[in-house]
């Protein structure tokens, strides 16, 4: 009766360790489920109060002065940074003149990254005083979103999907005509991780490709002139499995030699701006 017993309870543990384990296994499972969705929101966030907030200060300079950030007011070129533009207009001759030079520098705020540190193709920073973006906006009485603090308005601090801290900068500047990441005024957002990138991108242009729509990765210029309208689509070139140093060159489908604490690749987009 005795080592009935015994085995009735020893069966009874059996069950009872099989129903913790269950439950373990639910709330790991919810935990992972959870990081997720925190990084999702946070993503959505980053869009929603950052670059959007960019955006619309990026307009409402516009409204404002009538010219586009950094252009000149007395005789604007509808360019980012026009006030800097060398080069007679001729007023015998229709339309803006492609004899321009200095063009196509970006307006910052500060350098933030080196240059082609988080993608190929970075455009010369303007290191004109008056010429820097927050003084641009402060001028004009813009108020700057929030961003990583107090004077850095133009920076936003987020994690990567290994947990490590990432900075994302704001530029803006002029992309001339064939450029395969897309002509005319853009914002320049600096230190995307590609999920970022694919997501931000999925947000503006309804589908995640990095050559066509308002959001685009910026290029080294090689390809520039090649057409990247009505083509098939094209992925961004990177993917979370590539780490920030010594990865070699990043690709879509490639494998880096990512670990989960290595910092994750960065990579630079062209938001293409309404004027």
């Amino acid at each position: 009766m005795k080592n009935l017993i015994n085995k009735k309870q020893s069966g009874f543990t059996l069950i009872e360790m099989a129903i913790v384990l269950v439950i373990i296994g639910l709330i790991l499972g919810a935990v992972s489920i959870g990081k997720d969705l925190q990084r999702d929101a946070e993503y959505t966030k980053v869009k929603q109060k950052f670059a959007d907030g960019w955006k619309q200060a990026y307009d409402g300079y516009y409204m404002r002065t009538g010219v586009v950030l950094g252009d000149d007011q007395t005789a604007p070129l509808y360019m980012v940074d026009g006030n800097v533009v060398t080069g007679d207009n001729n007023p015998a001759l229709p339309g803006i003149p492609a004899s321009y030079s200095n063009t196509g520098n970006k307006i910052c705020h500060g350098q933030g990254y080196p240059q082609d540190q988080v993608g190929d193709g970075d455009a010369i920073l303007e290191t004109e005083v008056d010429q820097d973006l927050h003084a641009l906006m402060d001028r004009v009485g813009i108020r700057m979103p929030p961003g990583r603090s107090e004077g850095q308005e133009d920076r936003y601090l987020y994690q990567d999907s290994n947990g490590n801290p990432v900075e994302l900068q704001i530029c803006f500047q002029w992309n001339p005509d064939r450029s395969i990441s897309g002509a005319g005024n853009v914002m320049v957002l600096r230190g995307l991780t590609p999920d970022l990138a694919r997501a931000m991108d999925q947000m503006i242009d309804g589908k995640p490709d990095a050559l066509e729509g308002r959001f685009r990765q910026q290029n080294n210029g090689t390809n520039d002139g090649e057409a990247s309208s009505q083509a098939p689509g094209y992925e961004w070139e990177a993917n979370n499995t590539f780490r920030q140093e010594g990865s070699g060159s990043l690709s879509a489908f490639g494998e880096g030699e990512n670990k989960d604490e290595n910092r994750v690749a960065l990579l630079t987009a062209h938001w293409i701006m309404d004027q």
